[in-house]
């Protein structure tokens, strides 16, 4: 029997099937005599008990800096709260629910309480805090966390969905795949999944089916199907075909020490993409030749205290460390839309994505700039640092953040700080950056093209929406001819151009982009083997012409079409 999911995280596995239920329906409703109580009261401190032993046994093998840690602490300050265990006390011991009554009660309306904030962050912490109480009260119901201490080996996770902090107490060694109900392409838990390299399909409708633990699985993340028990033949079809995926990335691990060029032999610069210290570590494993983009607003959101300027200068001269010469290039804080930060006071907006984002954010906030500024400055004294600072639309505002930079060096002077000279860039992710990049040039040394926010501000659809999907196309005719626009006038004034957004990690893309001119990628970890392979595999004069024809494109089916033949 097989059912269809979306496949957001490549890969084929087999294994055994291990399902986290939820416990809603299961719960007694009846209210307890006193006498039971104090027993109630007892199973829950020993439940809260069990599942914070878990989570800081898993904290405490993670990066204190990774984004996984930062979740597994911000469920323990939860667990630990005296509000909320003061409320769980009185639900128990006033209303005489039952202790995993209790749980559902007060985790419900603290989510609850965080909805109604009018807050994108509160809005997920509210997912996250209901999929903690339902841990709690799988503690309560089964005496264990989630089973996961009792993974088998090759376990394949089945659940409604699994939040980026309970991503980040599985035992990865242990979990052959995961098929969820939930979830796209864009969810978070989808891009921790493409990171870990565990293969995954969403939006399947599993529960449909009569799963049971330990039943035979087999998850093919590559069709996207799930198969319950399969045959012979069907297990034949997906070991050969996962044979034919392990000699793929074989080959891809051979390109790791080799130079990258075009097959004509056109160097091109291949960096990473990183939100945090520790993925840098990795940039060896695949020859990485720097850091193209340093998204260092996540030291502000994963962090229960702002990172000061000390604090911002020890990590940045970390990162140049570990990069041993190799160019760093760090993205100030991109604060705002969806990404806020707790322990600053961030007013509610009608239309954040509209709203004070990036630059805006950061210019209505001097103290907090200058803090960053200053810490990059003091660590370029120790390395190459490249800064670019995102969603600038005019020069005006450009011209205040280099105001502001200019002030912080003479600060810097003044407090005899040593400190050493960046190159400037912006990131060009609008439709009015595009338009008034000619202003911006002369005062820049580079440009990186932001294509997630290109896309979703020229074509008016949230990237974010699952239903517009079709609305938000990986490739489409208008944003190439913005991108062949943005190149152009950066070549014209001899300012080098690079890319970060997604578009740049997808290996469809990468001869066409070479040949509208781009001279720099900064791609995610887990494609920069590919993309590596998509440009070694093509001449320069050969990406000009196809880039050529897909100017003269104007429908998004033609131009796949013209990709798809191309790379057959």
């Amino acid at each position: 029997m097989t059912m269809r999911g979306i496949a957001v995280s490549a890969g084929i596995a087999f294994g055994q099937a291990k399902v986290l239920r939820t416990y809603e329906s299961k719960l007694d409703y009846h209210l307890l005599p006193p006498s039971q109580l104090a027993r109630e009261q007892q199973r829950l401190n020993r439940a809260l008990k069990t599942l914070i032993k878990q989570s800081q046994a898993c904290a405490a093998k993670l990066d204190p800096e990774s984004d996984n840690y930062q979740l597994i602490e911000a469920d323990l300050l939860l667990l630990e709260d005296e509000e909320l265990l003061a409320e769980l006390s009185d639900t128990i011991g006033k209303r005489q629910f039952s202790a995993a009554l209790a749980v559902e009660h007060s985790f419900a309306k603290q989510a609850q309480a965080m909805q109604e904030a009018d807050s994108p962050y509160l809005a997920r912490r509210a997912e996250d805090v209901l999929s903690l109480g339902q841990r709690l009260i799988r503690t309560l119901l089964t005496g264990h966390c989630d089973n996961l201490s009792r993974l088998p080996e090759n376990a394949i996770v089945l659940a409604k969905d699994i939040t980026p902090a309970e991503f980040a107490t599985l035992p990865l060694e242990r979990v052959s795949a995961l098929v969820l109900q939930t979830g796209g392409v864009t969810s978070h838990t989808a891009i921790l999944a493409r990171s870990a390299g565990i293969p995954t399909l969403m939006s399947c409708p599993w529960q449909t089916l009569e799963v049971t633990d330990g039943m035979v699985l087999a998850v093919d993340a590559i069709n996207g199907e799930l198969y319950l028990e399969p045959d012979e033949t069907q297990i034949d079809d997906l070991n050969a075909q996962k044979q034919q995926a392990d000699e793929r990335k074989s080959a891809l691990l051979a390109l790791k020490g080799t130079v990258t060029q075009t097959k004509d032999g056109r160097s091109i610069p291949l960096l990473a993409n990183v939100g945090c210290i520790s993925e840098i570590n990795h940039l060896a494993d695949v020859g990485a030749e720097g850091v193209g983009l340093f998204r260092t607003e996540f030291l502000f959101m994963n962090n229960h205290e702002l990172p000061d300027e000390n604090r911002q200068y020890q990590l940045y001269c970390d990162a140049l460390q570990l990069l041993d010469g190799k160019p760093l290039t760090i993205r100030s804080m991109d604060l705002g839309a969806d990404k806020e930060v707790p322990t600053l006071a961030m007013d509610s907006e009608e239309n954040p994505a509209l709203g004070l984002r990036g630059v805006r954010y950061t210019l209505a906030h001097p103290k907090l700039f200058s803090a960053q500024l200053k810490a990059i400055l003091r660590a370029a004294n120790h390395g190459p640092i490249r800064l670019m600072f995102p969603m600038v639309n005019q020069v005006e505002e450009l011209e205040a953040v280099l105001a502001l930079l200019e002030l912080c060096k003479q600060e810097l002077v003044e407090a005899e700080k040593g400190f050493g000279e960046l190159e400037l860039g912006i990131v060009v992710e609008t439709p009015a950056a595009v338009f008034n990049l000619a202003s911006m040039l002369p005062l820049l040394d580079f440009v990186s093209i932001g294509t997630n926010d290109l896309t979703q501000y020229t074509m008016a659809a949230d990237r974010a929406n699952p239903l517009l999907i079709d609305q938000y196309p990986v490739l489409s005719p208008v944003i190439i001819r913005l991108i062949a626009q943005i190149i152009e006038q950066a070549k014209a004034a001899k300012v080098r151009v690079s890319m970060c957004g997604e578009l740049a990690s997808n290996p469809s893309a990468t001869a066409l982009l070479i040949g509208l001119g781009l001279e720099e990628f900064s791609v995610n970890l887990a494609s920069l083997l590919e993309v590596k392979q998509a440009l070694s595999r093509w001449s320069y004069p050969d990406c000009v012409e196809l880039a050529h024809k897909a100017l003269q494109i104007s429908r998004i089916d033609a131009l796949n079409q013209l990709l798809t033949h191309c790379h057959s």
